[in-house]
């Protein structure tokens, strides 16, 4: 279950004879504005409410649920240790290489840790990412899920869960070479992650301030709605017919400029400069003609994510409505693949 600015996302996976993933149930329910800033939970209530409404739309009868932090609540940090140590030797020095990096107590915060794999070459020392976030943070999710009739079994960063989904698309990309450059952006309401994946590595990861609420506040001052109004119209489609050519498309030219430059940061402060594919997520991201605007621009090849291309649907899951919102479940797919892969 993601639980974003503008609304609260499920997904649930199986599997198939074949072992292939199977989408069970999906559904989406909008908040409203306010609920949630910058991953805070400003208004319990309301998003309790309406990670319930999700679970009775959806029909799922599973009460297990993964969740996830934003990136900007948990502190990472990948460390060097020796290998070979015993599970209480790895946790306790685990914690002895946190209090260094974590300006809080450690009694204040909520620590895992994960082995990456053995360092380079060598057989003498191993990766392992450290991460850690404010226990209320955690709290707060693991108290909407109780309240919500859940059970929260894994909580996650939200940008490693929409990695995971992502990866078996990045897989079958029609890219020269087995390891390609994707630049993979998430465009929220009110900010737009990129993360730029080389080999299954992060090596670029910054959010910009754009997004999808910026057309919703120009749909209002041009129509003279409220905000909230001019959302759920947003959400329907029940626009003015000139809303297209008077205020969508020049946004969306505009989103695709930011989209642009915020490519063209990357390269001007690491050593790359080109990448292989652009791939754009996020309730904003079906927005018409914005992958051919940022191809334009870019010159890069770019496409719409689809987290559940090559996924056999089942029942109750209404293709036609998959097709238009699948890019903004991009992170509720990547949780709910955590069941079989982590």
């Amino acid at each position: 279950m993601d639980i974003s600015t503008s609304s609260v996302k499920l997904v649930e996976l199986g599997r198939g004879r074949r072992n292939d993933f199977l989408l069970e149930r999906c559904a989406l329910e909008p908040l409203d504005s306010g609920c949630i800033n910058e991953g805070n939970i400003d208004n319990f209530d309301a998003v309790a409410d309406a990670m319930r409404r999700v679970v009775r739309r959806s029909g799922t009868r599973t009460r297990q649920v993964a969740l996830a932090l934003p990136a900007s609540a948990v502190i990472t940090k990948r460390i060097v240790l020796p290998a070979g140590l015993s599970p209480s030797a790895l946790e306790a020095q685990v914690e002895v290489e946190a209090s260094q990096y974590i300006p809080f107590s450690l009694d204040e915060v909520s620590l895992d840790f994960c082995l990456v794999g053995p360092r380079g070459d060598a057989q003498t020392e191993v990766d392992v990412l450290i991460a850690a976030s404010r226990k209320e943070k955690v709290q707060d999710r693991q108290g909407l899920a109780e309240a919500a009739g859940l059970r929260p079994v894994i909580l996650d960063i939200e940008s490693c869960a929409s990695r995971l989904a992502a990866s078996r698309l990045i897989d079958s990309l029609p890219c020269e070479g087995p390891h390609p450059m994707v630049a993979l952006l998430e465009v929220g309401a009110f900010s737009t992650g990129m993360q730029v994946l080389h080999g299954g590595e992060v090596v670029y990861d910054r959010d910009q301030a754009f997004g999808g609420a910026q057309l919703t506040q120009q749909l209002a001052r041009a129509y003279g709605y409220a905000s909230d109004e001019a959302e759920r119209r947003k959400r329907r489609g029940d626009l003015p017919e000139d809303a297209v050519a008077a205020v969508i498309q020049p946004f969306v030219a505009s989103l695709a400029q930011e989209i642009a430059r915020a490519l063209q940061f990357f390269f001007t402060s690491t050593p790359h400069h080109r990448v292989d594919a652009v791939l754009l997520a996020g309730g904003s991201a079906g927005l018409p003609g914005l992958p051919q605007a940022v191809a334009r621009l870019t010159s890069f090849p770019c496409s719409l994510v689809n987290p559940f291309e090559g996924m056999g649907p089942a029942g109750g899951v209404i293709p036609e409505t998959l097709r238009s919102q699948a890019p903004s479940y991009l992170t509720a797919c990547g949780l709910a693949m955590r069941r079989f892969l982590s």
